[in-house]
């Protein structure tokens, strides 16, 4: 028995796909998603996505940055081996703000880039969607509106029949 991943539709401009993004979830469908060749404003908005969150894991990377620096440097010239430099008691926190904003950015910079992988599941080397047909067009000139089969509201011949009616061409069955 196939099994499918979805359904692609294809649409011919930026403003058609926000239009057929808009009526798509109108309908009640929610795993949908847009593949375009550039950003295309407020279409996550328009496919009811929610704002990211990664930012608030490079917050939370960057505060720990901030409090694993001042524990190490603490720890190193309070505890493990203080020296008195320059009449200075051996932890003064104004000399530890350079280790501090160095390891804050360090730990910022790898929560970024690991927490995007991690979000966005990469890396992936293959995706269902690859076997669309014309799916190639959506790094060049053409804009792509997909429909998740373990979204609830999905049935292959009915949502099929609803991207077409809404002006979706090249519109597949996309088996996973």
């Amino acid at each position: 028995m196939t099994t499918y991943w979805g359904v692609v539709a294809e649409f011919d401009s930026a403003a058609a796909i926000y239009k057929a993004a808009e009526q798509t979830t109108q309908k009640g469908y929610s795993r949908v998603d847009s593949h375009t060749p550039f950003p295309v404003h407020g279409i996550d908005k328009a496919l009811g996505h929610g704002p990211s969150h990664l930012g608030w894991l490079v917050v939370c990377c960057g505060a720990t940055g901030i409090f694993l620096a001042q524990l190490m440097m603490w720890w190193m010239n309070a505890v493990d081996y203080p020296m008195w430099v320059a009449g200075k008691e051996p932890y003064w926190w104004p000399s530890t703000i350079p280790v501090t904003f160095e390891l804050m950015v360090l730990l910022s910079a790898f929560g970024a880039v690991f927490g995007m992988f991690g979000i966005n599941k990469l890396p992936r080397l293959h995706h269902p969607i690859f076997s669309h047909s014309t799916i190639e067009r959506a790094t060049d000139d053409r804009f792509f509106l997909s429909i998740e089969a373990s979204d609830a509201k999905f049935d292959r011949t009915e949502t099929k029949k609803f991207l077409e009616s809404i002006g979706g061409k090249h519109v597949e069955l996309v088996e996973d």
